[in-house]
């Protein structure tokens, strides 16, 4: 078995950053075609990589659209939307 990589811990913020992003770019890709072995590393990695951010940004910004409550008024509003007048 290889390494698991850097620590989260030692990631400056820009390089666990670009490190999401690229988890985040290659999340498909690994679930439709990687092996389980590579699926599970890549959730691994991924979920350590991600408690380090929101560890790191508690505060982070959150936009309404995101939540529960804006998904729900969303919907509510593309549903009024489709109703003849």
């Amino acid at each position: 078995m290889r390494p698991e990589g850097v620590s989260p811990h030692a990631l400056g913020n820009d390089v666990l950053l670009h490190e999401l992003e690229q988890l985040h770019r290659t999340r498909h890709e690994t679930f439709l075609y990687g092996s389980e072995e590579a699926l599970k590393r890549h959730t691994l990695r991924t979920g350590q990589l991600e408690a380090e951010y929101l560890h790191r940004f508690p505060g982070r910004l959150v936009t309404a659209g995101r939540t529960r409550a804006g998904a729900r008024a969303r919907e509510a509003a593309a549903r009024a939307e489709s109703l003849p007048e």
